[in-house]
């Protein structure tokens, strides 16, 4: 029996099963996005970083937005050239590997190291899961998935403070990232066993016998992993006993943990695993493969483009706004990033198959979308952190109280996700975008005029209500809309070019927003000086001029989404449905 498509209706079932679990992939990688933030005063006194030392704790999170969109672009490529599946499995790997890494960390170093590697594979799931809906869907019918994702995306602001919570009531900040172990394993043998990579096998014919891994690997690797925790958590009894505390004591005077024997045979079998990535027929990590699609994909241009957003990530994130809009070093990062932009232009000019393929993004709403997006995060930053920030200034209000209020705004915003799914294939993706981001502009107004004692009342609900539907609303029009006007071989960079852009958008957002709000505010007080003896006020006050620029930057989202989405064929056109396997 075959659908529709012509294609089984089992493997139909079968593709929307894995599309399914790998939005549930996308959606707890969301979480841990923000989990952390209830769990950082506990990680930064692990690494004996003490609170009122926020600044050096701010690699912990700029780390993780680092891995999460300076690689996006090349992993989106490769999923182009492999196929999506891979690169979603090849994403789950790096965020289970980056929560091992986090749960047992001892210094700030090895924490920073492990939220890197959790940001590049979380980070890689979006893209490779927008590209499988694209291959799945024909473009009149990706609204709602795309919706889909968009909300399971945007679900885990909701649940990334209450699982965090949840966890913290009887466990460390560690058990958290161990839950995303759990987790990640469950789901990377989930989504392979639904990927159905090698085809059926016709009657009388053999099935190829796939012969066993590279198990010298395999033991070297479990050396490595034995000794490493040896070395980071080792026990009491081995430290003190005459015999076996020897092998604790560094090989060259006044050497680090590591250069002890039990380190020493740690580093020596993973070099020993990395060797046989490369060497054995069968490895565990297939290194050279993916070393094959790497360059395929342009990874000099990636490099590039990495070093590009990575200036602006490490400008922006490290910034204390009170003080400027980027940090110290800022204009050196951004120097580098412009450097780096050169570079990039001429790369793509020369090269024969570029990161972005030539004219992938010559349409209008291609790149269109990117900046609709910047736009779209620059505003959405202000609620997502100044909501809370103004409920707080209600007396006997905690952390708690703060975050079940922006509750409401959360809730709203996947259910609007899917709303603007759902009405993409009956009205114009530049239409829906617009309608959403007036709407977030108008809550943003009302927010405007808000205090302390307006958060008691029950319009303070419609406005957080109305504010989440009209971000939710402006998703997936958006990823339609790019997704509609660029080729199918580059869905997945120009995907992951969309989440790169509404992140840097939140990251400068945050940046901006709070320099306004606080520069406005020592103009206020210096015409009414008795505004700096009342904190509340004065904090209620900068809150207030942080959402009036928002519902600024909320309609120019809107213009520019009505202007720059004219024409994109989210409703028209056709498009090939065959999930593409990997050459």
């Amino acid at each position: 029996m075959t659908g529709a498509s012509g294609r089984p209706a089992e493997v139909d079932r079968r593709s929307r099963a894995l599309l399914v679990f790998c939005a549930v992939a996308v959606a707890f990688a969301a979480v841990d996005t923000y989990v952390v933030v209830l769990a950082l005063p506990d990680m930064m006194a692990s690494v004996s970083i003490s609170v009122d030392q926020l600044q050096r704790a701010a690699p912990i999170i700029s780390g993780f937005l680092l891995g999460y969109v300076a690689m996006l672009p090349l992993i989106g490529r490769i999923a182009d050239l492999r196929g999506p599946v891979p690169v979603l499995t090849a994403s789950l790997a790096a965020f289970t590997v980056g929560s091992v890494v986090t749960a047992v960390s001892y210094d700030l170093a090895s924490m920073v190291v492990g939220r890197f590697l959790q940001g590049l594979g979380g980070g890689g799931l979006v893209p490779a899961t927008m590209a499988l809906v694209a291959a799945l869907y024909p473009v009149e019918r990706r609204g709602l998935p795309l919706g889909l994702v968009s909300a399971v995306q945007e679900l885990g602001s909701v649940l990334g403070p209450l699982f965090g919570a949840a966890v913290l009531s009887f466990t460390t900040w560690r058990g958290i990232f161990a839950i995303n172990v759990a987790a990640g394993v469950l789901l990377y043998v989930v989504v392979r066993v639904l990927w159905n990579r090698e085809p059926a096998a016709s009657e009388g014919e053999p099935r190829a016998r796939r012969g066993l891994p590279d198990l010298v690997g395999a033991l070297a690797l479990l050396v490595a992993a034995v000794g490493a925790w040896l070395v980071v958590y080792p026990p009491q009894a081995l430290i003190t006993d005459l015999t076996y505390g020897e092998y604790y004591v560094p090989v060259v005077d006044g050497g680090g943990r590591w250069l002890c024997p039990i380190g020493l045979v740690a580093i020596g079998a993973f070099l020993l695993f990395c060797l046989r990535c490369v060497l054995a027929r069968r490895p565990l990590v297939d290194v050279r493969s993916w070393g094959r699609s790497m360059l395929e994909a342009d990874l000099v241009g990636a490099t590039y483009l990495a070093v590009a957003l990575g200036g602006i990530v490490l400008a922006f994130a490290t910034a204390d706004p009170e003080v400027s809009v980027f940090s110290a070093q800022g204009p050196w990062f951004l120097l580098g990033s412009a450097v780096a932009v050169v570079a990039l232009v001429v790369h793509l000019r020369r090269t024969e198959a570029p990161l972005v393929p030539r004219g992938a993004l010559s349409a209008v709403p291609a790149w269109g979308a990117l900046l609709v997006s910047l736009f779209v995060g620059w505003a959405l930053i202000a609620a997502l952190v100044d909501i809370p920030l103004l409920a707080r200034t209600q007396r006997g209000r905690t952390q708690l109280d703060a975050a079940l209020f922006l509750l409401r705004f959360l809730v709203a915003l996947p259910v609007g996700a899917v709303v603007g799914g759902w009405l993409v294939r009956r009205a114009p993706a530049g239409v829906i975008t617009a309608a959403g981001m007036v709407m977030a502009a108008a809550a943003f107004q009302v927010m405007s005029g808000w205090d302390a004692g307006s958060l008691d009342h029950p319009a303070s609900n419609l406005a957080l209500v109305v504010g989440g539907l009209g971000f939710g609303l402006a998703l997936a029009p958006v990823n339609a809309a790019i997704l509609a006007s660029t080729p199918d071989d580059a869905h997945g960079v120009a995907s992951a070019l969309v989440v790169a852009a509404r992140t840097v958008g939140m990251l400068i957002g945050i940046s901006v927003l709070t320099t306004w709000g606080l520069r406005r505010l020592s103009e206020a007080i210096r015409d009414d000086p008795s505004l700096a003896e009342d904190i509340r006020a004065a904090a209620v006050f900068q809150e207030q001029e942080v959402f009036q620029g928002a519902a600024v930057f909320a309609l120019v989202a809107a213009v520019l989404a009505l202007v720059l989405f004219r024409g994109a064929p989210t409703r028209e056109i056709d498009a090939a449905r065959a999930l593409r396997a990997p050459s």
